[in-house]
């Protein structure tokens, strides 16, 4: 059993727009009133209060602000999960001595989402059904899930409205043509496996700069909080959200292919968060998206019965894979020369063949041989099963 989280867009009229809106606003304030009670609790008794007195606490803003009233129930519990959460969320990250900011106030316009943990939401033919507020016409372009848990109702900053349904699917094992294959990711192509199947890069940021620079170039000569700079800021929001849309579409459909064919899948151990901090190549490799594109084949694999590894990278570029030599190269050099066997090769393949050599040398150690201790030098030390977390399920599967 896995969770999968399906995205559908809504079709608010105009009056349920603003309904949604005024919700957003009501539950931004709930969220303020709550959180400017933790911090006060922290001061005076140097604790913060659990979700359980957060809800008890709503039952009196309700019976204050009548106008809260209009929101389901559930929805405001959530409001005091998202405070617990934020506060689990900055304890654990100052234990692990990782830089930690308290949660902080939403300011207007800050608070973009509403959830229906369990109830108040259900859907009619092409509606959907939203306690006190409505149906509100939806496009399911495909079959939804009988076992929903939790209905998240978010606004993008272009002004579109989504809703998101988490749902529980059913793993289905299948069989596929090819055993394994190894993967390297790049910027000049995509990705290059080591079956020599090549994933041209589609580089969506980048073909979109100049248009998106215009569109902010002309943001900027408005003036600010007027009608017509809310006009330019909505254009360069629904830019950016075209782009991502076609990022997303591509990485599903590259990630699909490849989970379907084959049974095990080998990858760099990549540290993007290290790599983006090269200026040169920050913005390139941000919108390549090898993160997601791992995360998706990560799940995609498990629920059809497969896996995700990821190895060592290091040396995997360097090395030739038919002898072993070190053939050092530079990144402008695209084509692997090796001097010792004569083998002559576009790099990144090289690089995926060694991939894939060094992911079937760790599959084939005993798991108790498999040295665990920091500071371990041999390249099974970075290989691990790549863990498939709950957040994962944000992405949209197809």
């Amino acid at each position: 059993m896995h969770r999968r989280t399906f995205r559908y867009r809504l079709y608010p009229s105009k009056a349920q727009t603003k309904v949604l809106d005024e919700h957003l606003e009501l539950c931004r304030n709930a969220y303020n009133q709550l959180l400017d009670h933790c911090k006060q609790q922290y001061k005076e008794n140097g604790k913060t209060p659990t979700q359980f007195d957060l809800n008890n606490l709503l039952i009196n803003l309700k019976q204050m602000r009548p106008e809260f009233s209009r929101i389901h129930s559930q929805v405001l519990q959530n409001i005091s999960k998202r405070i617990r959460d934020a506060y689990t969320g900055f304890y654990a990250r100052r234990r692990a001595g990782l830089k930690a900011g308290l949660p902080r106030f939403k300011k207007y316009g800050r608070y973009k989402s509403v959830t229906y943990p369990q109830s108040g939401f259900k859907i009619e033919g092409n509606k959907l059904n939203l306690s006190k507020i409505g149906n509100i016409r939806i496009r399911q372009h495909r079959e939804l899930p009988e076992k929903i848990k939790t209905l998240m109702v978010k606004r993008m900053p272009s002004g579109r409205w989504y809703a998101c349904f988490s749902c529980v699917v059913e793993a289905q094992p299948r069989e596929k043509p090819f055993e394994d294959v190894g993967i390297d990711v790049g910027l000049n192509n995509y990705a290059m496996l080591s079956d020599g199947t090549r994933i041209e890069n589609p580089r969506l940021y980048r073909n979109e700069e100049k248009r998106l620079g215009l569109l902010q170039r002309r943001s900027s000569k408005k003036e600010r909080g007027s009608l017509n700079w809310v006009k330019a800021k909505t254009r360069v929001a629904r830019l950016h959200e075209r782009i991502q849309n076609r990022r997303t579409d591509f990485l599903h459909k590259e990630s699909r292919k490849i989970a379907d064919n084959y049974e095990t899948v080998y990858f760099e151990d990549l540290k993007i968060g290290n790599m983006v901090r090269n200026h040169h190549l920050a913005k390139s490799i941000s919108d390549a998206g090898w993160g997601r594109f791992i995360r998706m084949i990560a799940y995609k694999e498990e629920e059809s019965g497969g896996q995700l590894i990821q190895v060592n990278p290091r040396g995997t570029t360097q090395m030739c894979s038919r002898c072993g030599e070190a053939v050092p190269k530079d990144l402008s050099q695209r084509i692997h020369r090796c001097p010792g066997c004569g083998l002559v090769m576009d790099r990144d393949h090289n690089a995926a063949l060694n991939i894939l050599a060094r992911g079937r040398e760790i599959g084939r150690e005993p798991p108790e041989s498999r040295p665990v201790e920091e500071g371990a030098t041999t390249p099974s030390t970075m290989v691990q099963a790549y863990p498939v977390k709950q957040e994962v399920s944000l992405l949209v599967g197809r």
